[in-house]
């Protein structure tokens, strides 16, 4: 006797399961490579809060969600279906027009290599390399990792990419030409106070002032710990 009231179907929570095939030595790599958006959230982004609570970090941070918000303003009008290998996996549920992870980490290259280029906050220009070396390769293999893993079609990851770049250079735009005056007003405000919020990108180099003031500090007594 088939039930009057069939229970609706269940839905993962996707944010770290990622499949790839036993034994697949490089897919078992490209796994790990797709996770790095849910690493520079959870693991770059929180800790710099906690210890940094830097303005140009947290609307580094804000452009990102907004950025998500738009992918999925966008899947959901589209309804553009994953790729059949995606069926193998068992992660079909949603829609695969334009990957998320693509656009995030395109997003998150273009709005870094600006920063640095720029040497806004504790960046340096002579840094460039590792913009290099390190971001834009791991934007890559996100891009490619999706593919090879089956969750996206070439056109899809290939979308995300294209927008999450043209997002990130604007919201790059908006922050340093019409957000950052507002910076000192947001340092004095009742938030700012309260969590220690602060903007350092007028000061060309951030590190040498921090170190040079640390150790001025030493010679005050208001600044010592107590015992």
């Amino acid at each position: 006797m088939s039930d009057p009231h069939p229970l609706p179907p269940l839905k993962a929570v996707t944010l770290t399961h990622v499949r790839y095939q036993r034994g697949d030595q490089l897919g078992h790599f490209l796994a790990w490579v797709s996770l790095v958006p849910v690493f520079i959230s959870l693991g770059g982004f929180f800790s710099h809060f906690i210890f940094r609570r830097e303005l140009q970090g947290m609307f580094f941070a804000l452009g990102l969600l907004i950025s998500q918000f738009i992918n999925e303003i966008i899947k959901t009008s589209v309804q553009q279906a994953r790729p059949e290998t995606c069926a193998l996996l068992e992660m079909c549920d949603s829609h695969g027009w334009p990957s998320s992870h693509s656009q995030y980490m395109f997003f998150f290259a273009v709005y870094f290599t600006l920063l640095t280029y720029y040497r806004i906050g504790a960046l340096f220009r002579t840094q460039m390399w590792i913009v290099g070396l390190v971001v834009w390769p791991l934007a890559v293999l996100t891009l490619y990792s999706r593919v090879y893993l089956g969750y996206h079609t070439v056109a899809q990851v290939f979308a995300g990419a294209a927008l999450g770049a043209v997002l990130g250079g604007g919201w790059f735009w908006v922050v340093n030409n019409l957000l950052r005056c507002h910076f000192p007003a947001i340092e004095e405000s009742a938030f700012g106070r309260m969590f220690y919020v602060k903007d350092t990108s007028h000061i060309p180099n951030v590190l040498k002032f921090e170190y040079e003031n640390a150790r001025a500090a030493r010679k005050h007594v208001s600044y010592k710990r107590s015992d």
